[in-house]
């Protein structure tokens, strides 16, 4: 009888706790601000940054290329941290160095301006720029040379060469989830993400 008593509380104990979680997963996923979760706009935190994107490319009248910006940033880092661009590797300096968005959207925009600039003089598409971004001004040579049009197999193949050329710099660990072993140069796919971005961005906006 006892021991019935106690299998009866410690499943009542069991399903009170199964019910507390849900009830803290549902408040988190679905409220942020009184916000429902499917009415959030993934891109509130980047879009917060337009105006800053917007006047950086004034300077350069490449204004048009704002939503462009604004998507690389969502990729880079969804509008977070002190370098949401993540430009520091852009200008030689570890990840993260730059702690001010400002400083962040300006070397951005310059990096954004060499290789589109160049890109250009190159006669490459503009995928193969977006995928710059990512992977430098190396591939926008290494995609000149193939065709000028950038390819997920392009990025791949130059992703191994500079696997080969420094391997120990460029090194990451095979895995069964989300693993870009053996690529571990860059983000080959970065290039589609990105787009995808664009189309969203333009999708939410009308």
């Amino acid at each position: 009888m006892i021991t019935r008593r106690l299998n009866k509380i410690q499943s009542n104990f069991v399903l009170l706790l199964s019910f507390s979680a849900l009830v803290v997963l549902f408040t988190y996923l679905y409220w942020d601000n009184d916000i429902p979760y499917f009415q959030r706009d993934p891109f509130v935190k980047v879009k917060k940054y337009t105006p800053f994107i917007h006047n950086e490319l004034v300077k350069y009248h490449l204004e048009k290329y704002t939503p462009v910006l604004i998507a690389l940033m969502q990729q880079e880092s969804h509008g977070k941290g002190g370098d949401p661009m993540q430009s520091s590797e852009s200008i030689g300096l570890p990840p993260n160095s730059i702690k001010d968005p400002n400083e962040s959207i300006q070397m951005g925009v310059k990096h954004f301006r060499k290789i589109l600039t160049y890109g250009q003089e190159k006669q490459v598409d503009f995928a193969t720029i977006i995928q710059a971004y990512n992977m430098g001004i190396g591939y926008i040579n290494y995609v000149a040379e193939h065709g000028g049009k950038h390819r997920e197999e392009l990025a791949k193949d130059f992703s191994l060469l500079q696997v080969q050329k420094h391997p120990k710099i460029y090194a990451c660990k095979k895995s069964l989830f989300k693993s870009r072993y053996p690529y571990c140069y860059g983000d080959y796919s970065y290039s589609e993400k990105v787009t995808k971005n664009i189309n969203s961005l333009t999708a939410s906006n009308k």
